[in-house]
């Protein structure tokens, strides 16, 4: 049992009958009264997020899921196609708003992770550093800056990220999917 003290960053948990992950959380405390947790919470199954706030008091049951290696497939129109590792047949989809910020960091035919719920697979996790290969990069420009500039740069599974100005077409790069964000050249 989790109570409301025990909500952190990433913690998974059962709320109205679903799961739901915190996204953010943080004690408040006002003067004579009981501490609250405001938090920001995502349902893992339709990809809602709320905003929430918890007294002291409220118990949680911690969520259950499982992880299993699926294989991307494709992504049309907002939609990403997934199918078994092992059996192509069985496909199944999520759209973008279900699977998050870390969808268009997805290689076809790359494997990924899906969580389940009741032997049910109800979203993906991504791996947090994935590495991809530069699709399209303009020269940089020199000029007009105080600090090292970057440079829009377009991967191989269409994402758009700002990367540094020696990035050339070709060069494969470490890429954060939380943030978004260029890490490194590999």
């Amino acid at each position: 049992m989790l109570t409301h003290t025990d909500l952190k960053k990433g913690t998974r948990f059962i709320y109205e009958g679903q799961p739901w992950e915190v996204l953010e959380a943080q004690l408040l405390k006002m003067a004579q009264r009981r501490p609250v947790i405001q938090s920001k919470i995502k349902n893992l199954i339709n990809g809602t997020v709320k905003e929430k706030n918890f007294q002291q008091g409220d118990v949680f049951q911690e969520a259950e899921l499982e992880k299993k290696n699926i294989k991307f497939l494709y992504s049309n129109k907002g939609q990403y196609f997934f199918c078994e590792e092992n059996d192509p047949k069985n496909r199944f989809s999520f759209t973008e708003d279900q699977i998050g910020k870390q969808a268009k960091f997805f290689k076809p035919n790359s494997l990924v992770e899906g969580i389940l719920f009741d032997d049910k697979i109800i979203n993906i996790s991504a791996s947090i550093k994935v590495q991809l290969k530069v699709k399209e990069s303009p020269p940089g420009l020199k000029g007009d800056r105080a600090q090292g500039g970057t440079k829009l740069a377009i991967l191989e599974s269409g994402a758009e990220v700002q990367v540094p100005l020696f990035i050339e077409e070709g060069d494969v790069i470490e890429v954060n999917t939380e943030l978004g964000e260029y890490v490194k050249r590999v």
